[in-house]
């Protein structure tokens, strides 16, 4: 089993790159309409309504707001505790750069944590970062690499079981492992309205922060761990 010691956990909180579509550009505003069509069911389809709704999750459309981090530690008596880090800028690239350093500042760090990382947070994250000419840190450059020195593990994925089909929410697996959830101030799907509509960036950066917290505990139930997590 991997050293928790050896990983960092990781959540990112993520908008639509401007409040609304008649923001966008001309070029993207037509991308968008094409992308409208491909992703929703209303015929024809709102691409206003639909990217404020759904904009946030493709990277070529959205942005990066916040970054949860942690680190859990281990003490002489068995006990584990956790120790966070968060940034939440409106300025994206001045984000992304924070993160990059406190990535390539924890040598020991040989391991990231996410849950669907795989498919959302990690190469949200490259993309993001290189839309803003930012070289990737090399724990999260792919380029020439063989699966088995990926070294990126996501709970979603293990919790798969090698079952193709399945998408369990880390809310869900909170609920299944008594872990108290994140989600009682908002969800993902409520984060561009508390961005853009309500101005509060520090209240989703605190729920980014929780979901870290939660992710540690189901990360570690998983592995057959019931230590107590504290979070520092």
């Amino acid at each position: 089993m991997i050293p928790v010691e050896n990983i960092l956990f990781l959540d990112i909180e993520t908008v639509s790159c401007v409040s609304d579509y008649s923001q966008l550009n001309p070029t993207l505003q037509r991308l968008w309409q094409k992308k409208a069509e491909k992703i929703t069911t209303e015929k024809p389809s709102d691409a206003v309504k639909t990217f404020f709704e759904r904009a946030a999750i493709y990277a070529e459309f959205g942005k990066i707001i916040t970054i949860a981090l942690g680190m859990v530690k281990k003490s002489h008596k068995n006990k584990y505790t956790l120790h966070t880090k968060a940034f939440a800028e409106h300025n994206e690239k001045k984000l992304l750069l924070q993160c990059k350093t406190l990535i390539e500042q924890h040598k020991k760090i040989i391991y990231l944590c996410a849950h669907n990382g795989k498919e959302f947070d990690f190469p949200y994250l490259c993309r993001r970062m290189l839309v803003h000419g930012i070289t990737l840190p090399d724990i999260l450059n792919l380029q020439n690499k063989k699966p088995w020195e990926v070294n990126h593990i996501d709970t979603m994925d293990m919790w798969k079981f090698g079952d193709r089909k399945n998408f369990t929410s880390l809310d869900l697996l909170a609920a299944i492992f008594n872990i108290t959830s994140s989600k009682h101030t908002m969800d993902g799907s409520q984060v561009n309205d508390y961005y853009y509509r309500k101005n509060a960036l520090e209240d989703i950066k605190k729920y980014c922060l929780d979901d870290v917290y939660v992710l540690v505990k189901v990360y570690l139930k998983m592995q057959g761990i019931q230590n107590e997590v504290i979070k520092i």
